[in-house]
């Protein structure tokens, strides 16, 4: 070749300015389809699992689903129990939700159940000072070994009777109000479920037998429960809870108290348990929502002062067991209790009750 040296340079190519635009425009073509291809699948037709909503514009939206109303207008509406349109409805009100349900809800499983609650374990404590401050209401002047009549035998066979499906109405009772807080945890859902279903089954049968009892007990007990001056003097001295006499007839205030605590709240408990029982007697389901809350407030009212009359009956006051179980009891009980019963039972007899220790 010639004398010239011939040098070879590599030089970078530079693209062509028309060219690098063309590519530039299909990558953020590629990436806006790339990004807007979730969007467009969720608004296909039958897309079940959509989630994106195309904002409602002026006039009627794709499906005419909502209209102009939002959602929580719609659920506000139908919490509010308004009635709507619905098809095939052909009796009762045509609504969706009755608010009315979930207000029974809140009100049985909390108001009720939490103030029942707290009512019962004051009645419990209540009990424990009475104990440790006043002890054992003991007979002053001692037993007499003289013994009065008290309660007949169709009295006493009442008594027991009621008594009886009372403390097995207020068990299994307890057991459907609080046993989901207390022996759920406890013993787990097996266990508690079988006592539940047991308890609720033996509510039902003893019911009916309590409402006969319940009015056999208002007949034989009214007359002698009947409210006497002597008795607001009894409150006033404090009955048996201080030292001293306070004079009373057969029964005292605190005991007529008792009873018709026992006469209102079982008619209460009668009525509302038959409405529970036979739902088809009424026909309006807000009333039958009342009939659970009465029958609920109306047990516990009674349950806790019949906690007091069982201790006071029992170990709380000695001889006052005897006249439920003997039907008489010692005469310096009687005189010390029920003075003025006493003597007078004793004056019919032509007999002279034994003389107080001084």
């Amino acid at each position: 070749m010639g004398g010239n040296e011939v040098k070879w340079e590599m030089h970078p190519m530079k693209p062509k300015p028309v060219l690098a635009r063309i590519w530039a425009a299909l990558f953020v073509t590629i990436l806006a389809v790339s990004l807007a291809l979730p969007a467009i699948a969720a608004e296909q037709p039958g897309n079940k699992s959509s989630s994106v909503r195309a904002p409602v514009t002026a006039g009627a939206p794709p499906g005419g689903v909502l209209g102009g109303q939002s959602d929580s207008d719609s659920w506000r509406q139908i919490r509010r129990g308004q009635a709507f349109q619905l098809s095939g409805t052909k009796t009762g009100t045509p609504v969706l939700i009755k608010s009315t349900g979930e207000e029974w809800r809140s009100v049985r499983n909390g108001i009720v159940s939490r103030y029942g609650g707290y009512l019962l374990g004051v009645t419990l404590l209540v009990m424990v000072l009475f104990f440790l401050l006043r002890g054992r209401v003991e007979i002053e002047g001692g037993r007499s070994g003289q013994f009065l009549p008290r309660f007949s035998e169709l009295e006493r066979m009442i008594h027991w009777f009621v008594a009886a499906t009372f403390i097995l109405l207020g068990i299994s009772g307890l057991i459907l109000v609080f046993g989901k807080y207390t022996l759920l945890p406890l013993f787990g859902p097996a266990f508690f479920g079988a006592v539940a279903s047991a308890s609720m089954q033996g509510h039902n049968l003893f019911g009916p037998l309590f409402i006969a009892g319940i009015a056999f007990m208002l007949v034989v007990y009214a007359k002698d429960n009947l409210p006497k001056l002597v008795d607001l003097m009894w409150a006033l001295k404090g009955g048996f809870l201080f030292k001293g006499h306070a004079s009373s007839w057969k029964y005292n205030m605190g005991e007529k108290v008792w009873f018709w605590i026992a006469m209102v709240c079982g008619t209460a408990l009668s009525t509302s348990g038959i409405a529970m029982i036979f739902p088809m007697l009424i026909e309006d389901p807000d009333m039958l929502r009342l009939a659970v809350i009465v029958h609920g407030v109306a047990a516990l009212l009674v349950i806790a002062p019949a906690m007091l009359h069982i201790y006071i009956g029992t170990v709380g006051v000695e001889g006052a067991l005897e006249g439920m179980t003997k039907g008489e009891v010692d005469a310096n009980w009687a005189r010390e209790h029920h003075d003025l019963w006493a003597e007078e039972l004793l004056s019919k007899k032509g007999s002279q009750a034994p003389e107080a220790a001084e």
